[in-house]
């Protein structure tokens, strides 16, 4: 970069750009249950996200909260994105190679 174009540039640290923060607010994901069909909130830590070599081997599953059922669920890509997005534990099946 020539002088003039950095001349308004300052390096800052990480500590110092988010030293505004007070809180991360954590994410929680909506979710159903199709046995008892109770509707709730869940953390991200209460979900797992299965990532397979085809649409049939990825899905996500949790515990339902108000049943106790098992719930596994299908997830496209928008929903991959989402939950990885959002901390959700994932185990991948196949390589990324």
């Amino acid at each position: 970069m020539s002088e003039s174009a950095t001349a308004g540039v300052r390096e800052m640290s990480v500590a110092a750009a988010f030293a505004g923060m007070r809180s991360v607010t954590a994410v929680v994901f909506r979710a159903g249950c199709p046995d008892c069909r109770g509707r709730f909130e869940l953390a991200a830590s209460a979900l797992r996200l299965v990532v397979g070599a085809s649409s049939r081997t990825t899905f996500y599953s949790f515990t339902c909260p108000d049943c106790g059922a098992a719930v596994r669920k299908p997830a496209g890509e928008r929903i991959v994105e989402l939950l990885t997005g959002g901390g959700v534990s994932t185990l991948r099946l196949h390589s990324t190679l």
